[in-house]
């Protein structure tokens, strides 16, 4: 059997028309202007222009990698996967708080891309922020706590499961608790948990087999009621967590009842049911 003679592209003029160039390695011809925020407290701190070629897919992240091998080691940043699942590379871009490794850049408008450390956390260098007040905020809210006599197989149903698995999804790269007004624009950290820690809180609280009641706990020392649902830590939310509708708002509703439903207050106190304060 003769083989088939394989189709040739013509032009107009029966020229055989040649297929466009391959970009090599996957560079794209065009050139990326940055502008990283550089610094250390106390210190000189200023934004430095660099410039990269682009390349096909390129993730913010990997224009800073390209930055620290090619043109100034010294650039300081934190990551670990690369995949968006650790949230170590948090950082600001072009003004919103968002992972570096899941920005690609040709999602960014057009012209200079301006990367920041998080505005919310003290800067240690360049593009890395402290972070541990997180951590500390996190030693204040008493764990998963079942009833001590629960020692019989559990049976949870699977809309509860599934209720509690969103709340789970949370990777604590901290882009909520940076983009929150009251963190980021009042400093009324250390009156307020933010939203991560709320999450973490209506895991617990919603979980059908933890007997803890953390609503005072909320209230007062987690300052929920300085949260007014603007929504802005949903928005940046890496794992698309409801944040506000599906933490904050069951919460403030289950503080509220606590502590202006007469006739639920009097049943708990006549239950005796068990209170979680700071640990």
């Amino acid at each position: 059997m003769a083989e088939a003679t394989p189709r040739v592209a013509t032009g107009p003029d029966g020229d055989v028309a040649q297929p466009p160039p391959v970009p090599q390695s996957g560079l794209t011809g065009e050139t990326l202007t940055l502008r990283v925020f550089k610094g250390v407290p106390g210190g000189e701190a200023g934004y430095a222009t660099y410039e990269v070629p682009d390349v096909v897919g390129m993730v913010v992240l990997d224009a800073i990698h390209q930055i620290q091998q090619t043109q100034d080691g010294d650039l300081a940043c934190r990551w670990n996967c690369k995949a968006a699942k650790c949230g170590s590379c948090a950082a600001e871009v072009n003004g919103r708080p968002v992972l570096m490794c899941k920005t690609r850049v040709d999602t960014l408008p057009r012209g200079a891309i301006t990367v920041q450390p998080l505005k919310a956390f003290p800067l240690i260098k360049d593009l890395v922020t402290d972070v541990s007040r997180n951590y500390e905020t996190n030693k204040l809210i008493p764990p998963f706590t079942p009833a001590p006599d629960d020692g019989t197989p559990w049976r949870i149903p699977q809309m509860d499961i599934d209720r509690l698995f969103e709340y789970r999804r949370c990777i604590e790269c901290f882009l909520c608790q940076d983009v929150c007004h009251v963190n980021r624009t009042h400093e009324l950290s250390a009156r307020f948990f933010g939203p991560r820690f709320f999450v973490r809180v209506a895991g617990l609280e919603m979980h059908p087999k933890d007997v803890l009641d953390r609503r005072e706990l909320l209230g007062d020392r987690g300052g929920l009621s300085l949260c007014n649902i603007t929504k802005c830590c949903t928005e940046v939310c890496p794992e698309h967590i409801h944040i506000t509708d599906n933490a904050i708002i069951p919460l403030k509703e289950r503080v509220a009842d606590a502590h202006w439903d007469p006739v639920r207050w009097v049943a708990r106190r006549l239950r005796g049911a068990p209170k979680a304060g700071p640990a």
